[in-house]
């Protein structure tokens, strides 16, 4: 084999290596991206249910709680105060001064309070909620969670927490160059790397980074 063929065979497979590396250029960004976003839809679920359980847990407690401890058994042992409503007032009863206590005290409407259990009044029967601490894909990390009070400008004491984890808990296994490339997006644009609902540094209503 002369030198000319073995330049012409060494230039096709230059060719195809140029032409493979392109197109890896060009699809691994747009898997990375399409897997990011299956699983933050994950994530952000659960988040919004530490949320959600956070919540309730405040309107009990007055205060948020910084412990996933803490909110798993206030799940599996706390108790939410319903009421059951038989009957309502008719306008004609509203206008003569009818009120809703003068009405049940006379037997004319039912009013009774029950108490559930606060992780099926929040999220329905068969709920797990020791599986509201850990990440999705995460391989068995769970979330980090903190709770303070906040002090406004004009005095008031302000409950907050928040929960987070980083990109690199539940983006795990993908594709370890663009998960450096968006650490670095965060950290340049002095952005939170990762999902978090909640802030312990400023009250933001409970609002997740993603919204």
């Amino acid at each position: 084999m002369n030198l000319k063929v073995i330049l012409n065979i060494l230039l096709v497979i230059a060719v195809f290596v140029l032409a493979w590396l392109c197109v890896k250029s060009i699809t691994t960004p747009i898997k990375f991206d399409e897997q990011k976003i299956a699983r933050e839809e994950v994530v952000i679920s659960r988040l919004c249910d530490i949320r959600k359980a956070q919540v309730e847990y405040k309107k009990q407690n007055n205060k948020y709680t910084g412990s996933l401890d803490t909110l798993v058994s206030f799940l599996k042992d706390g108790k939410v105060a319903t009421i059951y409503k038989e009957g309502e007032l008719t306008d004609q009863q509203l206008e003569e001064g009818w009120t809703e206590k003068k009405a049940v005290e006379a037997g004319i409407i039912r009013r009774d309070t029950t108490y559930i259990n606060a992780a099926k009044f929040l999220f329905g029967e068969g709920f797990c909620a020791d599986s509201i601490v850990y990440v999705p894909f995460g391989e068995g990390a769970k979330f980090e969670m903190a709770a303070a009070i906040l002090t406004s400008s004009s005095g008031v004491e302000v409950p907050v927490f928040e929960a987070k984890t980083p990109y690199n808990v539940y983006l795990q296994g993908l594709d370890k160059q663009e998960l450096i490339n968006i650490n670095d997006v965060a950290r340049k644009l002095e952005r939170y790397a990762g999902l978090r609902v909640g802030n312990v540094e400023e009250a933001n209503n409970n609002a997740g980074n993603w919204e």
